[in-house]
């Protein structure tokens, strides 16, 4: 089997590293790809958001199956375009990506279907959006309604930060995904993601991860795309795991009762209210970085699983996952999630890597011409380990960052630590 993998990220090095231990795979091609796929696979220049492209170089090299990390791709039709030329792509068409690309349809989606979510308001001209404001107070949340590259939503504990939040999307900075403004309240509790496999009608939920969005300890700073992750979640309640799964299998009926033919994943974000789980926020693609402790813990061919996804025979696969329990945190450039140097060379990746358990995901690396390892990005490594329990897989990973420098890198100390010390931590 032929492979083309879209993206460029620790979440398609993650799995670029799976797909090429599948027996099943001959060759694999990533676009654009980054440091840590160039050892492993063959990266590739595309315009990665050109379905036509991205369909035309699949077909020149008998490319069997595409697999499209990101979601700007998936809102832009990419697979719409790759299946339309014959090809199996794993990741919803457009319509169904719109699910992730407007905050509104997502909105619309719970509304019309059950599924527990935040009061919320959708405006398309700032005088209302100002309005509904002064009728909700704060705290609150302001989103751009499409996709900001992570950097459109405000949770705002005053109404000052909330009125600032709706002018800044309003003042044309996040283009034409400020253009309408959602509005929601704003929920207490941990978060919890559930991923699933998704192929028109079978659902097969995926194990539970949880992130961490804040650049520093204590959950405080910008968000971020993400700092550390987990999985499985100890503090998630056997009633209330069962119920995220039914919300996620009620989300794709409904979707398929929208005339969506959904394949790939879909992403649910919750938060654990007392009043059960409630959703934040939909996906429509594998999350980063919570793809890099779920394919670690995974026991089976990814490759078998994304083609009987793509191809709508889901029901013919089972899933198992490893016990051992994951930890990943990640190694940011100095200055994200705001400006940052690049080109600066690492040193002690494969030193990390060689530990037993530890895997070293590479998110923003690249390869200069003479082999060394520089950084390309804001978030730059992903480091992985395995272990018997949540402890000894924190350690571990932990024990592998330390191996690892380049000048700025900087990390959070405390990924899982309100974990350990139980539920009791997010109401302190």
């Amino acid at each position: 089997m032929r492979i083309l993998v879209v993206g460029g990220g620790g979440r398609e090095h993650a799995i670029v590293y799976a797909l090429v231990a599948s027996p099943q795979v001959e060759r694999v091609f990533v676009a654009p790809g980054n440091g840590g796929t160039a050892q492993v696979a063959e990266n590739v220049s595309l315009e990665v958001e050109n379905g036509s492209a991205v369909a035309a170089f699949a077909k020149d090299k008998g490319v069997d199956l595409v697999v499209i990390g990101p979601e700007a791709p998936l809102v832009a039709g990419v697979a719409d375009a790759v299946r339309a030329v014959g090809i199996d792509a794993f990741g919803p068409v457009a319509a169904g990506a719109k699910l992730e690309g407007s905050k509104t349809f997502a909105k619309r989606i719970m509304d019309d279907y059950d599924i527990p979510t935040g009061f919320h308001g959708s405006f398309t001209d700032e005088a209302s959006a100002m309005h509904y404001l002064n009728e909700v107070g704060a705290p609150i949340v302001v989103k751009a309604d499409g996709l900001a590259a992570g950097k459109g939503v405000t949770v705002a504990m005053d109404i000052a930060t909330a009125r600032g939040a709706v002018a800044e999307c309003f003042s044309g900075r996040f283009g034409e995904a400020g253009t309408t403004v959602v509005i929601e309240e704003f929920l207490s509790g941990p978060e919890c993601s559930i991923l699933a496999f998704v192929d028109g009608k079978t659902v097969v939920p995926m194990a539970p991860s949880q992130d961490h969005k804040r650049a520093y300890e204590n959950d405080e700073g910008p968000n971020t795309g993400g700092m550390g992750v987990y999985s499985p979640v100890p503090i998630v309640t056997d009633e209330e795991h069962a119920t995220m799964i039914e919300l996620m299998e009620r989300t794709a009926a409904g979707l398929r009762a929208e005339g969506i033919d959904y394949r790939g994943v879909l992403y649910g974000g919750f938060i654990l209210t007392a009043e059960g789980p409630k959703v934040l926020e939909f996906n429509a693609r594998f999350g980063d970085p919570e793809t890099q402790v779920i394919l670690p813990r995974l026991d089976g061919d990814l490759a078998e699983i994304l083609l009987a996804t793509a191809q709508a025979r889901l029901s013919e696969v089972e899933l198992a996952w490893r016990p051992e329990w994951a930890v990943s945190v990640v190694l940011a450039s100095g200055g994200y999630p705001g400006e940052y140097e690049t080109g600066l060379p690492i040193s002690g990746v494969d030193v990390a890597a060689a530990r037993e358990g530890v895997t070293v995901y590479h998110a923003g690396t690249k390869l200069a011409e003479d082999g060394t390892l520089l950084t390309a990005g804001g978030r730059v490594l992903n480091v992985t380990a395995l272990g018997e329990d949540f402890s000894s897989a924190r350690n571990l990973a932990y024990d592998a960052v330390e191996d690892i420098s380049w000048d700025g890198a900087f990390f959070r100390r405390d990924i899982g630590a309100k974990a350990l010390r139980g539920r009791s931590a997010w109401d302190a």
